[in-house]
């Protein structure tokens, strides 16, 4: 994980449930999510059951059909993000940890962990997960 990044030296983004975060939405193919990110492609591609492309400043981004299904931001170097305009990067894990399980008591979405361990709150097919170093969403 490269150097935490101070919160006027990162982009904020909003989480909006079922549509996107940020610039980019559910859906989007990945020459529109490069051209959302304002790049010419990811710095990084990984195989596995869901294609994978990283891109700088903490952004990896994760395809199924070739559509954009999820979105992985690192808390410590990408964007801050929100949901429902409260912050889910930048605060006590322990808290927002909490406020997620709220949330999804409150809007009927489940929570479950992903292989490496984040916590992820499931939003009309996409997720947000949020672990102790990274938040995903």
């Amino acid at each position: 994980m490269g150097n935490v990044r101070t919160g006027e030296e990162r982009e904020h983004w909003e989480l909006l449930p079922g549509v996107g975060v940020g610039p980019l939405r559910f859906a989007m193919s990945p020459a529109e999510v490069a051209d959302a990110l304002q790049v010419s492609g990811p710095r990084q591609r990984v195989g596995g059951p869901y294609a994978q492309e990283d891109f700088t400043d903490g952004v990896s981004v994760f395809y199924d059909a070739a559509k954009l299904a999820c979105v992985a931001l690192d808390a410590a170097t990408g964007p801050q993000v929100a949901l429902a305009d409260v912050p889910l990067t930048g605060r006590d894990p322990k808290q927002t940890q909490q406020w997620l399980l709220d949330y999804a008591a409150e809007h009927g979405n489940c929570l479950l962990y992903t292989l490496d361990g984040s916590l992820a709150l499931t939003i009309s097919g996409s997720s947000c997960a949020h672990n102790r170093s990274t938040t995903r969403t």
